[in-house]
């Protein structure tokens, strides 16, 4: 019981931290830019009215039934079948930040973006926000405990074949 409540800190602070900052942002920023490190991280006043990096736009509701039904899904497999802390950090991490970015798109129709990590002009041109990076950290984390429990089940799996393929001691020697 003690890891739900964890689960669900992690979950309401990553929705806290994410709607403080786009409160913040839209108070402070709204159609400004402000440096924060010269070329390399700017705090940059955006509208995103479509899903991740504004791909089809103005189909809000779209999103927002796939968001119910993605989230949904989460939840459901973190609560049910969520076993390791890896495990339900990261699915907490895409939740908060699903809800988060979900908030935005009912209340105001779009989702506020600022980060402007502007270092790498030609790679990365898009404007995030706090729960984009809480989704991107969880999914990077899941992948990383799948890959992990890929690896503990082959070593296991090579464990048990070598015992299996190990000659067993000749119980059918001579009694002296």
């Amino acid at each position: 019981m003690n890891w739900m409540i964890i689960t669900a800190a992690v979950i309401l602070g990553v929705i806290a931290v994410d709607q403080i900052s786009k409160i913040v942002v839209s108070e402070v920023l709204y159609n400004k830019q402000v440096t924060l490190i010269e070329d390399v991280l700017d705090f940059t006043y955006v509208e995103n009215r479509g899903m991740a990096f504004g791909l089809l736009e103005d189909h809000r509701w779209v999103f927002i039934v796939l968001s119910i039904v993605g989230l949904s899904a989460i939840g459901f497999y973190l609560f049910r079948y969520g076993k390791k802390w890896l495990t339900r950090i990261s699915l907490a991490l895409i939740l908060g930040g699903g809800v988060g970015n979900m908030i935005d798109r009912v209340r105001l129709g779009f989702v506020i973006d600022f980060i402007d990590f502007c270092a790498l002009p030609t790679v990365w041109v898009w404007v995030f926000n706090i729960a984009d990076a809480a989704v991107c950290v969880g999914a990077a984390l899941f992948i990383l405990d799948l890959i992990l429990d890929i690896v503990r089940e082959m070593r296991a799996k090579k464990a048990d074949t070598a015992k299996t393929d190990a000659p067993e001691a000749d119980d059918h020697g001579t009694d002296v």
